[in-house]
């Protein structure tokens, strides 16, 4: 009896091991802070596996992880210039679109804008903007512009984005330049001007300033809508501004690494995400917008009207989308170089490695 026993016991213990092994894993690679739980959790339970996320503070810092081959990514996040440059270099898979019942859903408008308006390699997730993010209690007369970075007042109390489009876009823009600009004077210029504010700035920092503005280490921060969105929602005491001049717009998407190990379960991923509720609850979450039809009308009228959200139409008409500038991208590396070259690694920001920059043509 007791054999039997024991045979049976280990018959149980060999079945957990091997569905244990079985279970399968999708490797995500994306943002930090950019996909609600939850919803992570509802598609583990649903497709039966396991999903592991790891986050990167730069398009840049995605790309050198892609190219390094350390680790092996099924679902990638980049935004679309990047994603643009990812599929010139055989990065990203080609998308089965049969297998992504909810493609549909995908705004038409922002589609058409887009480098890859096939969706043959991507598709898109969120939109996203570079404004600023201040103390209320701290600014009594906030300026809505980026020579806000001017003023004397903010010495060492402000901090920048580590993001080279962004933040030269973001000069570019106060310049009256396009932030796609090929032109390498009104590359120096906006170079010139960064320069200007970073002797002025506390750091270039990606994720902290988000925490230092919550604590009053900073009173003035660039960083990015849906962050700045939720800063603002849950601190009353956080304003945001959304410069004049305009703003440096971008579309992140999700794409299939041509490395990637569970290529179906990761169009279930995209699809899944795709999904009008999914859609909804998600954008909600992260406070970027999901440009998926079915989804924005699933939005309360209220979450459009909050902070870093929507922008007037003379801010809409003055800012623009990021683009890959294929050889001409040399011009904002050696740029953002020299800037980064005036400071020792602990001034460059928190965290952050300098990294070469994306997008050279092959």
């Amino acid at each position: 009896m007791r054999n039997r026993v024991c045979h049976l016991l280990a018959g149980v213990v060999a079945l957990f091991l091997v569905t244990s092994c079985s279970k399968k894993q999708l490797r995500v690679y994306t943002w930090v802070d950019y996909i609600k739980p939850e919803l992570i959790a509802r598609f583990e339970k649903e497709s039966g596996c396991e999903v592991i996320v790891d986050t990167f503070l730069s398009n840049e810092e995605l790309r050198d992880t892609l190219k390094s081959g350390a680790s092996t990514y099924d679902i990638v996040m980049p935004s679309s210039y990047m994603a643009e440059v990812l599929s010139r270099e055989g990065l990203l898979e080609p998308l089965n679109q049969k297998a992504l019942l909810n493609l549909g859903q995908v705004d038409d408008n922002l589609r058409e804008k887009l480098p890859d308006s096939g969706l043959t390699h991507t598709v898109p997730y969120a939109v996203s903007f570079g404004v600023i993010g201040y103390r209320k209690d701290k600014i009594k007369e906030a300026q809505h512009s980026w020579a806000v970075f001017n003023q004397p007042s903010i010495r060492a109390k402000f901090s920048l984005l580590h993001d080279v489009r962004d933040t030269l876009g973001s000069a570019l823009k106060l310049l009256g330049f396009s932030v796609n600009t090929i032109n390498e004077d009104e590359i120096q210029q906006a170079a010139a001007l960064v320069k200007k504010w970073r002797q002025n700035a506390l750091r270039f920092d990606n994720d902290a300033y988000r925490s230092a503005l919550v604590s009053g280490e900073l009173h003035l921060a660039h960083g990015y809508s849906g962050d700045l969105h939720r800063l603002a929602t849950q601190h009353k005491n956080i304003g945001v501004l959304i410069p004049i001049e305009g703003v440096v717009l971008a579309c992140d998407m999700m794409g299939i690494t041509s490395k990637a190990r569970e290529k179906n379960l990761a169009h279930r991923f995209i699809d899944f995400f795709l999904q009008p509720d999914v859609a909804a609850e998600n954008m909600q979450w992260t406070g970027y917008i999901c440009p998926n039809k079915g989804g924005l009308q699933k939005v309360p009228y209220s979450f459009f009207t909050g902070p870093a959200i929507s922008l007037s139409k003379p801010v809409m008409d003055s800012s623009e989308i990021i683009r890959d500038l294929g050889e001409h991208t040399s011009k904002y590396e050696k740029a953002w170089e020299s800037i980064l070259a005036d400071f020792s690694t602990d001034e460059s920001g928190v965290g952050v490695r300098k990294r070469s920059l994306a997008g050279k043509a092959p």
